[in-house]
């Protein structure tokens, strides 16, 4: 017989921890994980919409990272014994790698660059967004409990590399970008 989606152990607002520990759900730990599995989603409809393959592949690995975040965030230090995936510095270096080698084809950045101009480089705007909020909730988190600093740096990281990206697919997709400076908008192009 199959498993049922739904416990019922969460229906008076609490929900377990890897190790046993119930926690409210609006606990920060639950706010932390919960909005990297939200930054998740957004991975799937970025990698769902834009056609460079080697960039869905790349998307594609990192939604499987962002597991192994989300994991270690989950867990109560305390009372787990189960043994979880972690990050490596290597999952660091291979997105500053995908950086470096998307900042070849771009021209340098002079302004802040005023997200939009095509839905597949604003799907990754706001993935980049959920990534800062992330970052800042685990952030938030470390200061009372225990949070693996690689989880902070790959997150700071990704947002990077989702900043990147955002220009990339632009690059590829023939869009101008919207450059902001103090004295209005202007088009670069």
């Amino acid at each position: 017989m199959a498993s049922k989606i739904y416990t019922k152990t969460g229906d008076k607002g609490t929900t377990g921890l890897i190790g046993g520990k119930r926690v409210s759900k609006s606990h920060e730990r639950i706010e932390a994980y919960g909005t990297v599995d939200e930054l998740n989603s957004y991975l799937g409809l970025v990698r769902d919409v834009i056609t460079i393959d080697e960039k869905k592949e790349e998307l594609k690995y990192i939604q499987d990272r962002l597991f192994t975040v989300g994991s270690n965030l989950a867990c109560d230090d305390e009372n787990a014994k189960m043994i979880l995936p972690d990050l490596t510095e290597n999952d660091i270096i291979l997105l500053e790698k995908s950086i470096d080698q998307m900042d070849t084809e771009l021209e340098p950045l002079k302004n802040f660059i005023i997200p939009g101009g095509h839905i597949h480089i604003s799907y990754c705007h706001i993935a980049r967004c959920v990534c800062r909020r992330a970052e800042r909730l685990c952030v938030q988190l470390m200061e009372h409990s225990f949070v693996p600093p690689l989880i902070i740096q790959y997150l700071n990281r990704l947002s990077d590399y989702l900043f990147t990206l955002s220009r990339y697919i632009g690059k590829h997709l023939d869009v101008i970008e919207i450059e902001w400076n103090s004295k209005g908008i202007r088009s670069k192009g």
